[in-house]
């Protein structure tokens, strides 16, 4: 699970629920009608999922390494921490925040179906959505990360968080070692979207983009 494409089921219509097959549909009448241009839509459907979306994220990650208050008010109520750097709405009502350490990895799914906190991630990967990684997550959480190649010690704990209607999860990745005295903008381009699921770490700093 490494990379995007090694989960893409987009393909496989039997991965894909009612909801997402008459989806499908609408958008194969209206291409062939020639309302939409599906490059247009594959450029905006990746902007919001891997650029705006994960950015947010990614300011209030930076913002916890840096400033400890914050982090505390964070890890107490998520929601209204997130919602004091403008990020906020659908989808992002009832957010709760946990740290990851030496000690303890955290990993977010959603057994269900696909709850993701779209303001401040953006949209959810097609991995994240897919039936193989909803139902591995929870029972093999130490391979599926090997299969992102992510390798953690086997002294570190692994716990599953399940997204529901109700409640979302962003996870905290852990700051990388020589980080001291960057900015927090410097910091917020170590932290990926993959590494607020828990499906991946923050960059190290010779990663930085």
């Amino acid at each position: 699970m490494a990379h995007d494409h090694e989960h893409d089921h987009s393909d496989d219509h039997s991965e894909l629920g009612e909801m997402d097959l008459r989806v499908r549909a609408l958008e194969t009448v209206l291409t062939q009608k020639g309302y939409i241009d599906p490059a247009a839509l594959d450029v905006l459907i990746d902007t919001y999922q891997t650029k705006i979306g994960p950015r947010n994220g990614a300011r209030v990650v930076a913002r916890a390494w840096v400033d400890p208050a914050f982090r505390d008010w964070l890890l107490k109520d998520a929601t209204a921490a997130i919602a004091s750097l403008g990020y906020g709405g659908r989808q992002g009502e009832h957010m709760i925040a946990v740290a990851n350490t030496d000690g303890q990895h955290h990993m977010v799914v959603c057994t269900l179906c696909s709850c993701y906190p779209w303001p401040v991630l953006g949209l959810p990967p097609t991995w994240y959505k897919s039936a193989p990684y909803r139902s591995r997550a929870v029972k093999d959480p130490r391979g599926v990360l090997a299969e992102f190649d992510v390798q953690l010690p086997a002294s570190t704990a692994i716990r599953v968080w399940d997204s529901t209607a109700e409640v979302r999860y962003l996870v905290i990745p852990q700051r990388p070692d020589g980080t001291a005295g960057w900015s927090e903008e410097a910091l917020a381009d170590l932290v990926t979207r993959d590494s607020m699921i828990g499906t991946g770490l923050a960059r190290r700093p010779e990663a930085a983009p």
